[in-house]
């Protein structure tokens, strides 16, 4: 049994009830996972629902030697919904970017926190739908605009979550192809526009210096329209 404390800082759980809570801490499994380590691969059946308690998953799609990234979940996010609601195989593979903790709720232990509060089937639909969401934007993304413009609109977006102009991407080049959705050589040309135009800087160990937050949100902008 988990220290019902312990679960209440989860993001997610913490917006429950007690009477939730208490069953989730009674019956959830506490699990960890190396960087790089495989949460489960496309086409294999889920017993449990995971929850991020700390580090990051990503969510990848594979063929013909490429990965491309459906969605990422820090703290707090929910992995493996559809295989386990529907019952049927995981359409695509988790991978632990960093060192990870998650917390794996079974079908059994979700049934049993929606007998105690009803409202945990809401919160988890949800969160689905935000799922939905965040996959047709993602699909809007790659339709509609090039490498470049998603990758400067990777740095702004990461630039928001950073003090300073010096920004993490935390990815390799590959790994950054994955994320939107092309090739390393593609992101390399990317990396070489964004900084000849003078709104990054290299800074190291998958870092770039924004010089210019107004000039790259004008540059997002106008490739946009």
């Amino acid at each position: 049994m988990l220290d019902i404390e312990t679960v209440s800082r989860v993001p997610l759980i913490g917006q429950l009830p007690h009477a939730a809570r208490r069953v989730l801490a009674s019956r959830a499994v506490v699990r960890r996972y190396a960087a790089g380590e495989t949460l489960w691969t496309a086409g294999q059946r889920l017993q449990a629902l995971a929850v991020v308690l700390d580090g990051q998953v990503r969510v990848v799609r594979e063929g013909k030697g490429r990965q491309h990234v459906l969605h990422s979940e820090g703290p707090g996010g929910t992995l493996g919904e559809v295989p386990l609601f529907t019952n049927g195989p995981a359409p695509a593979t988790a991978l632990a970017v960093v060192a990870t903790r998650c917390l794996l709720l079974t079908r059994e232990t979700i049934d049993a926190a929606i007998v105690a509060e009803p409202a945990v089937a809401w919160l988890l639909l949800g969160r689905l739908a935000e799922r939905v969401r965040t996959l047709v934007e993602r699909v809007d993304r790659l339709a509609l605009h090039d490498a470049t413009t998603r990758l400067a609109a990777l740095v702004l977006e990461a630039g928001e979550k950073s003090d300073g102009d010096v920004v993490t991407l935390g990815l390799t080049q590959a790994g950054l192809a994955a994320e939107l959705g092309t090739v390393r050589e593609v992101v390399v040309r990317a990396l070489r526009t964004l900084r000849t135009a003078g709104l990054i800087e290299p800074a190291g160990r998958g870092r770039v210096r924004i010089r210019s937050r107004e000039q790259l949100h004008g540059f997002v902008a106008a490739r946009r329209e």
